[in-house]
């Protein structure tokens, strides 16, 4: 099979830097019939697209003689890469259901009924917590303040965040090991 770039000059070659304006003039309406014949048609323009812009990004040494062939061997190897790409896709998005659904398995009535208890559990000790220790643990923890907003908001140092925080852990570790 000969290859649509020649070897040597033939009659009447291409320039070598492609008229891509006129290409796309010509074979463009062909190369969108070919694409939506193999992938689906609201893609068609941006496939041709992809082929032009390879052509574009091409360093081509020799001339092409024979462009359509060139054009819809380009279109090919974009067809290629478009199948490859939504393969790894697919393969992603097939993994990600697989993990889902295994965790989903493991959310037996009893651990559902176990993590609401134990969630209960933490919100209790939470409340029990003096008021400032309590409201410096829920800005840094429920509503993802640093500890300088901490600080500011509540009108003290970082450094007394810092102690109010140890504190609630300290608190929180102490109740939850004893559960």
């Amino acid at each position: 099979m000969a290859s649509p770039r020649a070897s040597a000059p033939a009659a009447d070659p291409a320039p070598a830097r492609p008229d891509l304006g006129a290409w796309m003039a010509v074979h463009g309406p062909r190369l969108r019939r070919y694409f939506t014949r193999r992938a689906p048609r609201a893609e068609a323009e941006d496939l041709v697209q992809d082929v032009f812009l390879r052509v574009q990004a091409a360093r081509l040494d020799t001339p092409i003689v024979e462009v359509e062939r060139y054009l819809f061997t380009v279109a090919h190897n974009v067809l290629v890469s478009r199948v490859r790409r939504l393969g790894v896709r697919a393969a992603e998005l097939q993994r990600s259901f697989a993990e889902w659904s295994e965790a989903a398995e493991d959310l037996s009535p009893e651990r559902i009924v176990g993590a609401r208890q134990d969630y209960a559990r933490v919100m209790a000790v939470i409340e029990r917590l003096p008021p400032r220790t309590r409201m410096a643990f829920r800005l840094n923890r429920m509503e993802d303040l640093s500890y300088g907003a901490i600080a500011e908001r509540m009108g003290i140092s970082k450094d007394s965040v810092k102690e109010l925080l140890r504190r609630a852990h300290a608190h929180l570790d102490q109740a939850l090991k004893g559960a």
